[in-house]
């Protein structure tokens, strides 16, 4: 998942960020209520983990605008307070689940699954086109009988195309989902991990699945539909 992290505690923020970074999640993070609500309402994010106190702008407006932009991405308020009303807010105002601090890095983990699992626009947990298989809990892909071995940015970058199997996915929605929002737009980080990740699919062998589509970024879908265009 591509998670946001919106906290003033740059500590905890940052040692959220690495956990979730070590589970294989793409992370951004935001010490500050401006910007982070500028993230969540500009950027695809699959979960947010939202501070209740920030500067500039508190997480109850940021939750708010969240919603009132159309937003249903899923969102997680972690909290000092422990009082009722505080958290009856939250979740009026569009909170999907409240955490107490101090809380466990496992807790929040299992938190952001079950919250992810509910949204919406969740599909199902494995994902197949042709002989290709990839399953997000586990981090396992095989075509056919074989194991492929992917970097973590290899199999974000497949996942998020079976998602989208049969739409063609521009260069600006993949480096939006796959990669953080500080990144280099103008870097062949997509082109060098595309490249890598057809080899380790195709191995020369097997029929291409992913297809360039010059001046309009990248299609997934089954050999036989391929071969048409």
């Amino acid at each position: 998942m591509k998670i946001l992290v919106v906290d003033d505690d740059a500590r905890l923020a940052d040692t959220v960020k690495s956990s979730l970074v070590a589970h294989a999640h793409s992370v951004d993070v935001s010490n500050d209520g401006t910007d982070g609500a500028f993230l969540a309402k500009s950027y695809d994010y699959d979960a947010i983990v939202l501070d209740y106190s920030l500067p500039r702008k508190d997480g109850l407006t940021i939750c708010r605008e969240i919603r009132s932009a159309g937003k249903t991405t899923p969102i997680v308020f972690i909290s000092n307070t422990t009082d009722i009303e505080t958290k009856v807010a939250a979740f009026r105002n569009g909170a999907d689940d409240y955490v107490v601090k101090p809380f466990s890095l496992d807790e929040l983990h299992a938190r952001l699954d079950a919250v992810a699992r509910r949204a919406p626009a969740m599909k199902p947990t494995t994902l197949s086109l042709a002989d290709l298989t990839l399953d997000p809990a586990t981090n396992a892909v095989k075509r056919g009988s074989r194991v492929i071995h992917l970097t973590r940015k290899e199999f974000h970058l497949l996942e998020y195309l079976l998602r989208n199997a049969g739409v063609i996915m521009s260069r600006a929605q993949i480096m939006e989902h796959i990669w953080t929002a500080d990144s280099n737009p103008f870097s062949n980080a997509i082109e060098a991990h595309m490249r890598n990740l057809r080899k380790k699919l195709d191995q020369g062998r097997e029929p291409n699945l992913i297809m360039n589509i010059p001046g309009r970024g990248y299609l997934i879908d089954t050999p036989d539909k391929l071969a048409r265009l």
